[in-house]
Order: structure tokens, then sequence, then C-alpha cells
């Protein structure tokens, strides 16, 4: 292994760890894993702490004084969110991970994780996308605002580690998915859409689901608890400004998901591609050797994790119905 990995491991053993975004798709799957360590995990609901606002964030962090920071928080969307909201996108990414970098120097935080996004890459990437290729050419257009403010964040995170020698790491995971996503039919990331949508056909019982686009890109997906597996494996083993792919390393088309997510869902209809709506950039999937050869890989299939993914969903349903 290289220089980017630490020869004694970072021991969480008896840290306060503060998990920004607790709440999400991300955050909750992290706070699931840190379950399994001997940490004190600090959440904060977004009625009590708007990391959008500066001197409420180093606040709480001065009365909380977490040893790490795991930074989860994000508005994150789907491509007709993106197209939708660009100013809100950048304006609020921007100033939360600014916002929790800069307070997270001030307090003395021992270590930092932030998380990009796989939408930071070029558009016209090679395929699989390594880390160097990040900066060689502009992102995919119609969510170009959330990931240029990703890429100032990891600058952010690289720019405090030379200047303050903050333990700042940065991850970019690829597609993510699991319990706690959003699921918006037209506002989510592909998996959460389309299951909804794949569920309310079946519920209605008609016999045709319409899927955006001509289902010939590419996605990669991680389940979102092998994602919290891999930040705390780096949290305990990287430190370097390079940032770190966290992936699969396998792909599929978005045709492919489709059947795959109505097989789960039970929707035995026709899937109708309709080409007029937006595809998205061709084909997104990273290079995780790194890591990989580190010794870490994902362990949910595809086939399970949108098995677990629909369980939640369904219950999330039931329990409003019940409601």
């Amino acid at each position: 292994m290289t220089s980017d990995w630490l020869q004694e491991p970072y021991s969480l053993t008896g840290k306060r760890v503060f998990v920004a975004g607790h709440g999400g798709l991300v955050g909750s799957a992290v706070v699931r894993r840190l379950q399994r360590e001997n940490v004190q995990v600090l959440t904060a609901p977004r009625d009590l702490l708007d990391l959008r606002h500066a001197q409420q964030t180093l606040n709480w962090m001065r009365r909380q004084r977490p040893h790490v920071v795991i930074m989860a928080a994000a508005k994150v969307g789907g491509i007709q969110a993106n197209i939708d909201q660009p100013a809100d996108f950048i304006h609020d990414n921007l100033l939360i991970q600014s916002n929790v970098m800069h307070a997270a120097c001030e307090m003395g935080v021992e270590k930092l994780v932030f998380l990009g996004s796989s939408c930071i890459y070029p558009k016209t990437a090679p395929q699989p996308m390594k880390e160097e290729i990040l900066l060689h050419g502009p992102p995919e257009p119609t969510n170009a605002p959330y990931a240029m403010a990703k890429l100032a964040g990891i600058s952010m995170a690289q720019s405090y580690r030379t200047q303050h020698n903050c333990d700042f790491i940065s991850l970019i995971p690829c597609n993510l998915y699991g319990p706690h996503d959003r699921f918006d039919a037209i506002q989510s990331h592909v998996i959460p859409a389309l299951m909804l949508r794949a569920h309310n056909a079946r519920m209605l019982q008609q016999k045709e689901l319409t899927i955006w686009g001509s289902g010939t890109p590419r996605r990669e997906c991680l389940f979102s608890d092998d994602l919290a597996d891999a930040i705390i494996f780096a949290l305990k083993q990287y430190s370097s400004a390079r940032p770190l792919n966290i992936g699969s390393n396998e792909d599929r088309s978005i045709a492919d998901l489709a059947r795959m997510i109505a097989t789960t869902v039970g929707f035995q209809g026709i899937l109708v591609f309709d080409p007029a709506r937006p595809d998205g950039i061709a084909r997104k999937l990273m290079d995780s050797s790194r890591i990989f050869a580190a010794g870490w890989r994902p362990r949910t299939s595809l086939q399970e994790g949108l098995a677990q993914t629909y369980a939640w969903f369904k219950g999330q349903v039931e329990q409003s119905l019940a409601a």
C-alpha cells in the first residue's frame, strides 16, 4: 500500500463522532455502522442546527467538541431537481461544506470525512474513472452546479490540510440507494424514483410503466450500508489529500435497473422508454481499485440491496396509511 494509507490505524475508541445529515440516506447508514464501534454519536436535527449558518455551526461545534466529523449533509437530487434548482444546489452545498470544515478546523477536530459524488467527473472521462482524471474536463451540464460545489469541497479539504495540517479526507461515492432515501418520482435519483413509480403502477394495476430516457445510460450503484462501511474503513485507514473512489466496480444500464426494480416490486406490466426525457451522462463507472487493494469491498448484491430498500419503503407507506 502507498503512503496514503496509515501504518497505524486511527482509533475511534471513546471518540465523539458528529454525523452531519444523520437522518438522510448516507447519514442514517453511518449511524447504524457506528453502533459497532465504541464511540459516542453526535447528531443534530435540521431545525436545531442549520449548517448553512456559519455562526450557528461554529457555536454547536464549540459546545459539542467532536473528535471526528462525517459530512453526510448535502442538498441532493436527481436530474430534474438539478435542472430546476441549480442555484439552490450550488448555494446550499457551498455553505454547508464551508461552514462545517471551517468550524472543524477552529475546534481542532482530529479527522473529517467529506463526501463528493461521481458526478464531479468530466462528462467525457475515460471509463472506469480514476481519481487523477478530476478537473480534466467539464462535468455533465444537467448537474454542473452541484458538481462544482462538490469539487470546491474537495479543494477545501485539501486546502485546510495544507495550510492548517487538518486531517481532512475526501471520498467519492458512486450512485447510492437504500433505506431513508428520498422517494420522489421526479426529484429523486434513479433507483428510488423508479421504485416509487413501479410501486404505484403495481398498486394501480397499470399495464405500462414509462421510464425516462432511452434506457441505455449505465450507472454504478452502491448500497448505503456498504458506503457507510467504506467510510469507517477509510476513516481508520486513510489519510491523504487525494480523493478516494468508493464504488462497486460494476455498472448496469437504466433499462436493466428498471427491470430488476419492477421484479423486486412485483410490477408485471410493460416498460416503455421515453427518449424525449433527458438521459444524463452516458456512463459513470469509477475505478475503485485503490480501496479494493487496501482490503475493502462491498458486501451487498444489487438484488439484495433492492429488496432491503423496497422492504423499508413499503414499511414507510404502510405506516403513513395507518397514521
